[in-house]
């Protein structure tokens, strides 16, 4: 994965941009995008990007990237 630190962090043309995360309402600056391997409900592993957003109280949550929408 070329687009990818030695973190597992991604490159993403929002980075540090302001973004809402659909399902939860939440807008904040989009931090990172990470990709990780998470298990399934039947035991079995995948590939997940997750995105780490950061509102003004400075406490970051975890949302899919596909749940993403860029704030103008």
């Amino acid at each position: 994965m070329p687009d990818e630190d030695a973190f597992g962090h991604e490159w993403h043309p929002w980075l540090g941009r302001t973004v809402l995360d659909i399902p939860s309402k939440g807008t904040g600056r989009l931090m990172a995008v990470v990709r990780e391997q998470v298990l399934d409900y039947e035991g079995r592993e995948h590939w997940v990007e997750l995105a780490y957003i950061r509102p003004a109280s400075g406490i970051e949550w975890s949302t899919a990237v596909a749940n993403l929408h860029l704030l103008p």
